[in-house]
C-alpha cells in the first residue's frame, strides 16, 4: 500500500504542479457595521460544508466564548447557549482555528444555537477553503446534518474582533452572499463533477442521494430552458514511468491515459479503477447522445436508475446492466458504444481528453480537484450537497426578476412583498402592485397589466399610458357613478393625463367636482328659461307653451314652430314640382322641334341652311 500511495502522490503532483493548476478559494463579503473603528468590508472564505445563504444576507452579533475557544468540545457540557431570544439578533460564534476539524467546530456551534460560524485563522496567510475531512473521518454522522454557514476570516480581523469584544464593544456583522455567484442573465449554466463509483464511502453515498433528490428539479429547469447543465468526470493519467505497474494496469484505460482510484483500495478483488473509468465514460457518452437528441435531462434518469439497478455491492456494476438501463430510456445504444470506443486502444479518447482539459481552471474558476464539485455560472459552489441548498445557489444565479417560479416558492425564499407590500406602490382597489418578488429580495417596478405598461418610479406612483390605458385602473384618473350616471376623467385618445369631463371641474386625478351651471349662470339664461342643476349637467325648461332649444339657449313656440315648418316644407315641395314640370315641358318641345327639322331637311333646304349645289361647272376642279 505504501507503493500505491507513493504512485498516486506522484500522480497528483503531476496533475497539480505539472499542469500549473490553481485552486480558487470562493469568497463572500463580510461587513462589520459596529464598532465604528472596525466598520469596513472584508473578505472571508466560504466553508465547503453547511448551507451558505447564496443570494441572501445575514446580520448577527459576534460572540467569543470565554472557554472552548476552538469549539472542539460541546458547549452544552458548560451550560452555554447561543440561541437568540425573541426579538434578538442571531449569534455568530467566533472560534479559533486548530485542534479539530472545521466541521466539528461548526457542528458544536450549531448545537449550541449559533446561526453561523466564523473561524479565525491562526496564521497570517491567504484565505483557504475549509473542507470536510477525508478517509475514515468522513464517516462522522454529523457531517450531513450541518446546516449553518461557515466562513474563515483572517487572523488580523479575528484578533481585532476579539479585542473589541474584550473592551466591551458590541460587534455586529453582515454576511453577504448576494455576489458570491455571478447572475448575468435569465439562464443559469452549471456543471456537476461526479463519479459513477458507489463504494467510496459517505461522499459517494451523498452524491447518489443528491442526484435522486435533485433529479425532478433539474429536469424541470432544463426542459423549460431555465438552465444549461453539463455533467463531468475527473480522471488523471498515469506517469510514464509507472504505465506497466500493477497499479496503473488495474486503474487505467487507453494505456495509462485515463485513470481512477480502485473503489475499495484492493487491487486483487472487487471492481477496479479501470471499471470506474469505463462507467464514467459511459455516463458521459450517454449525456452526449441524449443532448444531441434534444433531451439532455435524461442523464438524470440514467444515473439514478444505474445507481439503483447496477450497484457494486450486488455485482451489477457492468456493461450488461448499464445497457439494460440505456435501452429502457429509449436512447440509441449503438451511438453510446461508438462514443465509448475501445478502452484497450493505445490512443486518446476524445471524450475523456475533453474532460481532463475541462478540469483545469480558466479565468476566475480554479481547477476541479474535489469530488463532488458543483460549478454555477463558472464559479465553484461551496456548501452541503443538498437539494434545497443547491437549488438556492442556482436560483441566485438568475438575473433579478427572471427567476423561474420554483425559485420563489416559500420553501426556497421569503416573499418580501407580503409585508407592507415591500414599501412599493399599490392600488388596493384595482389589486395592482409594483412590488415584484425576486430571489435576492423585492424590487419596486411598475407592472404590465393586460398589455398596458404602467410607468412611474414604482415607489410612490404608477400610471397607465398609451392606448387602452383607460381599461387599466381607469388610467389612474378620477371616476365616479352617481344617480345612475357614470363619469370618467380618462380619455382613451390621450396617451396620458386626466381631464375632468364637461360639467365637472378639478385635477382629474383625485377629484372632479360638479359645476353648478345655474348658479354660475353658464347656461339656461334666457328670460323664459327655468334652470335646475343636476350632477354633471343641468335641466332647463321654458314657461308656458314654449320649447327650449339647448344649442341656442332660447325658448320658442311649439305651435309656431310646427306651422312654420310644415308650411315651409309645403312651399318647397310645390316649388320644386312646378320647376320640374316646366323643365320637363321645355325639354320635350326642344326634342320634338329638333326631330321635325331633321326630317324636313332631308327633302328641302331650310331657310337657315345654305343651298348646296348638286353639279360642278365645266373647267372647275
Amino acid at each position: 500500500m505504501r507503493v500505491l500511495h507513493g504512485v498516486w502522490a506522484c500522480v497528483w503532483f503531476v496533475m497539480n504542479v505539472g499542469c500549473m493548476g490553481r485552486f480558487v478559494v470562493e469568497k463572500n463579503s463580510l461587513r462589520v457595521t459596529s464598532p465604528p473603528e472596525l466598520r469596513d468590508t472584508y473578505e472571508c472564505a466560504i466553508g465547503n460544508f453547511g448551507v451558505p445563504q447564496y443570494g441572501g444576507t445575514m446580520v448577527g452579533l459576534v460572540m467569543y466564548p470565554k472557554s472552548n475557544h476552538k469549539s472542539c468540545n460541546k458547549f452544552s457540557d458548560q451550560d452555554i447557549s447561543f440561541e437568540s431570544k425573541a426579538g434578538g439578533r442571531p449569534v455568530f460564534l467566533l472560534a479559533d482555528r486548530g485542534d479539530c476539524y472545521f466541521t466539528l467546530k461548526a457542528w458544536n456551534a450549531q448545537m449550541t444555537g449559533a446561526a453561523a460560524l466564523l473561524v479565525s485563522d491562526d496564521r497570517v496567510e491567504p484565505l483557504i477553503t475549509m473542507d470536510t475531512p477525508e478517509g475514515q473521518n468522513a464517516r462522522e454522522d454529523y457531517l450531513q446534518n450541518i446546516t449553518i454557514p461557515s466562513a474563515l476570516i483572517s487572523k488580523t480581523l479575528g484578533d481585532n474582533i476579539k479585542k473589541a469584544l474584550s473592551d466591551g464593544e458590541m460587534v455586529t456583522i453582515n454576511l453577504d452572499w448576494r455576489e458570491s455567484l455571478p447572475h448575468p442573465d435569465d439562464r443559469v449554466e452549471y456543471e456537476f463533477w461526479t463519479n459513477s463509483n458507489d463504494e467510496c464511502g459517505p461522499k459517494c453515498d451523498n452524491q447518489i442521494e443528491f442526484v435522486k433528490s435533485f433529479k425532478g428539479v433539474a429536469q424541470i429547469l432544463e426542459q423549460k430552458g431555465y438552465t444549461r447543465f453539463m455533467p463531468h468526470y475527473i480522471t488523471w493519467y498515469c506517469p510514464q514511468a509507472f504505465i506497466l505497474s500493477k497499479q496503473c494496469q488495474s486503474q487505467c484505460i487507453n494505456n495509462g491515459r485515463y485513470c481512477a482510484p480502485d473503489p475499495d483500495g484492493d487491487f486483487n478483488k472487487g471492481y477496479s479503477g479501470k471499471d470506474v473509468v469505463v462507467q464514467n465514460l459511459r455516463q458521459a457518452c450517454f449525456f452526449r447522445v441524449a443532448n444531441e437528441s434534444g433531451k439532455p435531462w435524461l442523464w438524470w434518469d440514467y444515473v439514478t436508475d444505474f445507481a439503483i439497478r447496477c450497484p457494486m455491492k450486488e455485482n451489477m456494476y457492468n456493461k450488461e446492466c448499464a445497457d439494460t438501463v440505456i435501452n429502457s430510456l429509449g436512447v440509441d445504444l449503438s451511438l453510446v458504444d461508438n462514443c465509448i470506443g475501445d478502452p484497450n486502444a493505445d490512443e486518446e479518447n476524445p471524450v475523456l481528453t475533453t474532460e481532463q482539459d475541462a478540469q483545469v481552471g480558466t479565468g476566475s474558476r480554479g481547477d476541479v480537484t474535489i469530488l463532488p464539485t458543483l460549478l454555477i455560472n463558472n464559479r465553484q459552489y461551496r456548501g452541503k450537497l443538498d437539494r434545497g441548498a443547491v437549488l438556492k445557489a442556482i436560483c441566485s444565479g438568475f438575473e433579478e426578476t427572471t427567476e423561474p417560479a420554483i425559485c420563489l416558492s416559500k420553501d426556497v425564499e421569503t416573499n418580501e412583498c407580503l409585508e407592507n407590500n415591500g414599501g412599493c406602490w399599490q392600488d388596493k382597489a384595482a389589486n395592482l402592485t409594483a412590488c415584484k418578488d425576486t430571489f435576492r429580495g423585492r424590487v419596486c417596478e411598475c407592472p404590465i397589466v393586460r398589455g398596458v405598461k404602467l410607468s412611474g418610479d414604482g415607489y410612490t406612483h404608477c400610471e397607465a399610458s398609451g392606448a387602452l390605458r383607460c381599461g387599466i385602473n381607469n388610467g389612474g384618473c378620477w371616476r365616479k357613478t352617481q344617480d345612475g350616471r357614470a363619469y370618467s376623467a380618462c380619455v382613451d385618445d390621450r396617451t396620458k393625463g386626466c381631464v375632468c369631463p364637461p360639467g365637472f371641474r378639478g385635477d382629474g386625478v383625485n377629484n372632479c367636482e360638479d359645476v353648478d351651471e345655474c348658479r354660475e349662470r353658464l347656461a339656461c339664461q334666457c328670460p323664459q328659461c327655468k334652470c335646475k342643476n343636476t350632477w354633471g349637467s343641468y335641466d332647463c325648461s321654458c314657461s308656458g307653451n314654449l320649447l327650449y332649444m339647448r344649442e341656442h339657449d332660447t325658448c320658442i313656440s311649439k305651435n309656431f314652430n310646427t306651422d312654420i315648418n310644415w308650411g315651409f316644407v309645403s312651399i318647397i315641395i310645390i316649388a320644386l314640382a312646378a320647376a320640374g314640370y316646366a323643365l320637363y315641358q321645355y325639354r320635350i318641345r326642344r326634342y320634338m322641334a329638333s326631330e321635325i327639322r331633321a326630317i324636313m331637311a332631308q327633302y328641302m333646304p331650310l331657310d337657315d341652311q345654305p343651298e348646296v349645289p348638286n353639279h360642278v361647272p365645266h373647267g372647275e376642279v
